[in-house]
């Protein structure tokens, strides 16, 4: 593990200071190079990263290079419109004024803590839109994946001076020495205890904060909705990645007539998509990032069975090889353990319902999660859903996509999250809005 120095830190930092004022006059034809020359970098290195990625926590090799396009995808996104995200925007003429408008400026410094799960989209995408609007960036990335780290930190190098941006490897020492400087702006990534201390130090310097935290986000399937459809959905939220996505579907919210036929359907699909004559496939799957996640995992599905869940579908622990099948569990009541921390992983549980009433007053009666997926092709449902609960982002009728759509802002609410990102919307999280009139 690369562990950066407390006075090399404070050195980065120190330029950066500095050299913000001059990232702040880059216009967008400079802006767009310099993001041109990082996509550039990222694609010479596909096949470095790719393999880093199975070599950290063996990620199919489909999953890896879906996260990189999705890095370079939004790269293209920013080129193609910063130009129009940096012109002034004008607002009615004043009755006492020549005009007025609106200056998205540079925040100036904006430190990036990134986590181990997708670091392409946590610390390249922020990355993008933190230099769109005309930033100094320091990323901190998780030290979980260290093989994917050395890449980075070798594309970064190759694009960047580090007065521009920085990668700052370390563990928890060295993010505790980059929360106690003044940066303008903190970008985190992570769980909802560790937000905490992130906004907690950043108030000392009364700096901007964007949290991207998790939670436990719910399923609603309405009765007679196309279960098969939903469990094809459902089952492959929890293959992805290993379910380890701050917006993996947490539980599900099933009509009691429809159970027995949405759990054979959820079986049939974990069968398909996992077994190879009659065997369990081992290849192609994302590990449980390391032991000690494995064992929290195996601790709540112990814990459920000691207290009376049943298991509807899978339970397959492959303690050698880090793996668990998407298992579906059954009479989970609040006493268990996995009735209130967030999963982040591949088991799921069940609850049945009659009454729709009775559903959206358990999520509202418990903290805002990140994501909220509605099955119905009923609109009433749709918005009697939306309209009664809160969460970060909705996609009906499936799953993530709320997240992979750039008009759409990504982040949480409350206990999920603040602020957001993608697109004009992670711009916006980068500047500052500069009110201007201009008076007779």
């Amino acid at each position: 593990m690369i562990q950066v120095a407390v006075e090399k830190i404070h050195d980065i930092f120190d330029k950066q200071m500095k050299h913000q004022w001059k990232m702040r006059q880059t216009t967008a034809t400079e802006r767009i190079e310099m993001l041109e020359r990082l996509k550039a970098n990222i694609l010479a290195r596909l096949e470095d990263l790719i393999a880093a990625s199975i070599q950290d926590y063996k990620t199919p090799r489909l999953t890896a290079e879906h996260q990189i396009y999705a890095a370079t995808e939004a790269i293209d996104y920013a080129c193609a419109h910063v130009e129009e995200w940096m012109k002034p925007e004008r607002v009615e003429k004043p009755a006492d004024g020549k005009g007025a408008y609106i200056l998205y400026e540079s925040r100036g410094t904006v430190c990036i803590f990134g986590t181990w799960n997708s670091p392409m989209s946590v610390t390249i995408h922020p990355l993008t839109e933190a230099l769109a609007a005309g930033n100094c960036v320091v990323i901190k990335p998780s030290e979980f994946n260290p093989h994917y780290n050395a890449v980075l930190q070798e594309i970064v190098d190759a694009t960047f001076d580090e007065q521009q941006v920085a990668f700052v490897q370390g563990e928890a020492e060295t993010s505790e020495q980059l929360l106690k400087l003044p940066f303008s702006h903190f970008f985190f990534t992570g769980s909802p205890r560790v937000g905490k201390i992130v906004m907690k130090e950043a108030a000392n310097h009364l700096s901007a904060v964007t949290l991207e935290l998790g939670g436990k986000s719910p399923v609603v399937i309405d009765k007679g909705y196309d279960v098969a459809k939903a469990a094809q959905s459902l089952a492959f939220g929890k293959v992805l990645m290993g379910g380890q996505f701050c917006i993996c579907p947490d539980y599900l919210f099933v009509h009691e007539d429809d159970v027995e036929v949405f759990a054979a359907a959820y079986r049939a699909t974990t069968q398909g998509l996992l077994y190879d004559n009659g065997e369990i496939r081992t290849t192609e799957r994302t590990q449980i990032v390391n032991e000690a996640h494995f064992n929290r995992l195996k601790n709540l599905y112990d814990d459920a069975l000691a207290k009376g869940a049943v298991v509807l579908s899978g339970g397959t622990f492959d303690v050698a090889n880090r793996l668990i099948e998407p298992t579906l569990l059954g009479d989970v009541t609040e006493d268990m353990h996995i009735a209130h921390e967030e999963i982040f992983g591949p088991l799921t549980f069940l609850k049945t319902y009659t009454s729709l009433d009775g559903v959206l007053q358990y999520i509202q009666q418990r903290p805002k999660p990140l994501a909220m997926y509605i099955f119905s092709d009923d609109e009433a449902f749709q918005q009697r859903c939306l309209h009664y609960t809160s969460s970060g982002g909705v996609t009906i009728n499936g799953i993530v996509q709320h997240n992979t759509y750039m008009e759409l802002p990504f982040g949480g609410v409350n206990n999920s999250g603040l602020g957001n990102f993608h697109g004009i919307h992670g711009f916006k999280t980068f500047s500052h809005a500069r009110a201007v009139f201009e008076a007779y």
